[in-house]
């Protein structure tokens, strides 16, 4: 049975992932192909894609690409955010 001072860890911890949840929510990173842009949470939600005038119809793998790379930037982001924090709870690696 865990004893009250771990309780009292697991609830702050619990905490403090649902303000970072918040916060990832807010925070929005952008990638851009040749044809369109798109812009993804920190939370790796789409908010937006944008395809730009004169794109031909078939921006298909444009539009992969740019996903994608803003996925990437969203989860190096996110997975700072989240270092930071487990550093400040003096949980970060290598203790």
């Amino acid at each position: 049975m865990p004893s009250f001072t771990q309780m009292k860890d697991m609830f702050r911890i619990q905490r403090e992932a649902k303000k970072i949840k918040k916060e990832l929510a807010k925070i929005h990173v952008e990638a851009e192909g040749q044809w369109c842009s798109v812009v993804v949470s920190a939370e790796m939600e789409v908010v937006s894609i944008t395809v730009k005038d004169g794109a031909p119809s078939d921006i298909g793998s444009d539009l992969t690409d740019a996903l994608n790379r803003a996925l990437k930037k969203a989860q190096i982001v996110s997975s700072e955010k989240m270092q930071g924090v487990m550093s400040e709870m003096g949980m970060g690696m290598g203790q």
